[in-house]
C-alpha cells in the first residue's frame, strides 16, 4: 500500500515515518509534485485535516492522510488552537509564537494545556478521522533543543521535561500525533 502524507512540514514527516509500518510506502507532497500550499481555511482542527486530505485526493488522485494540530491553552479559552502555527502572525515563526504565548500567560497560575491532532484519512473513496490528545502544562520559559513548534514550552502530564528535551521516540509514545497515528495504523492493519 502507498499513501501520501499531505504535509510540507519535514519535522512532522520525520515523526510520522517512524510510526508507519514499513509495508506502507509513505509519499510526501514533493514526491507527488505538489509544490503549492494546500489550503487550511477551516476554523477547526478537524476541518483543516479533512480539507487537506480531500484536496490531495481531488487534485492528485492519491489515497492520502493529512493532519492538523493545535495547542489548546485552558486559560486562553483554548487559544491558539486552530491558529497555532500563525499565532504571532502570518510568518509562522515558532519563536514568535512561543514568546507571544508566554507573554499572555505571564500572570496566569493556570498553565494547563493540551496538544490535539486530528488525522483525516482519504482511502478507497472513504473518509476516516483519528484524534490524539496529550494533556500537559505550559512552562514559564523555554527548555530543550529538540522537537519543533511549541515543544520547548510544553510538558506532558507526569513528565518533568518538555517535549523539546525528550527523544523523538519518547515523544511519539506519549504525544498527540503519535496517539493519532497509532489509531490510523490500527485501522490500516484491519483492512
Amino acid at each position: 500500500m502507498q499513501l501520501v502524507f499531505a504535509t510540507n512540514n519535514l519535522n512532522k514527516l520525520k515523526e510520522v515515518q517512524r510510526l508507519i509500518p514499513q509495508q506502507i510506502k509513505l509519499l510526501s507532497l514533493q514526491d507527488i509534485g505538489c509544490l503549492e500550499d494546500v489550503p487550511e481555511t477551516h476554523d477547526t482542527i478537524e476541518g483543516n485535516a479533512i480539507q487537506k486530505a480531500e484536496y490531495i485526493k481531488k487534485h492528485y488522485g492519491y489515497d492520502c492522510f493529512a493532519d492538523d494540530t493545535g495547542l489548546e491553552v485552558e486559560a486562553l479559552n483554548n487559544a491558539p488552537g486552530v491558529y497555532s502555527a500563525r499565532y504571532a502572525g502570518p510568518q509562522r515563526d515558532a519563536t514568535d509564537n512561543m514568546n507571544k504565548l508566554l507573554d499572555e500567560l505571564n500572570l496566569s497560575s493556570n498553565r494547563q494545556a493540551q496538544f490535539k491532532t486530528v488525522i483525516a484519512l482519504h482511502l478507497d473513496e472513504k473518509l476516516h478521522t483519528f484524534t490524539g490528545i496529550c494533556k500537559g502544562d505550559i512552562t514559564t520559559e523555554k527548555h530543550g533543543e529538540q522537537g519543533f513548534g511549541y515543544d520547548p514550552i510544553f510538558k506532558a502530564k507526569g513528565y518533568t521535561k518538555t517535549f523539546a528535551e525528550i527523544s523523538l521516540d519518547e515523544k511519539n509514545q506519549i504525544g498527540h500525533r503519535g496517539k493519532a497515528i497509532k489509531q490510523l495504523v490500527n485501522h490500516l492493519n484491519k483492512m
